[in-house]
């Protein structure tokens, strides 16, 4: 059954800029990843510097095998020095009521 991963992430005001051209640069990769559906990037109409993604994956497991490859890469923590908070991640399995 696919996930729905929901991860909000919140720019240092300073790093927007380059926020959103390393987005543009990693997105693909995480997209053509093996088990990522989908992801959507969401901008925050009032809050210029307030993001989400909305990612859907095949599973959770394959999720947290593309975490672990962004992690080993310096990925994660080269987009934490762009935030001005740590991000929230959430999981949601899809109901059908």
């Amino acid at each position: 059954m696919s996930i729905t991963i929901v991860l909000e992430i919140n720019a240092d005001p300073e790093r927007l800029g380059t926020l959103l051209t390393t987005l543009q640069t990693i997105l693909p990769d995480t997209r053509s990843y093996e088990g990522c559906n989908e992801v959507i990037v969401l901008t925050n109409q009032d809050d210029p510097y307030n993001f989400v993604l909305l990612e859907n994956w095949a599973n959770r497991e394959k999720y947290e095998k593309y975490l672990s490859w962004r992690q080993e890469r310096g990925d994660l923590d080269a987009l934490g020095e762009m935030l001005s908070q740590p991000p929230t991640i959430k999981f949601y399995n899809t109901s059908t009521y």
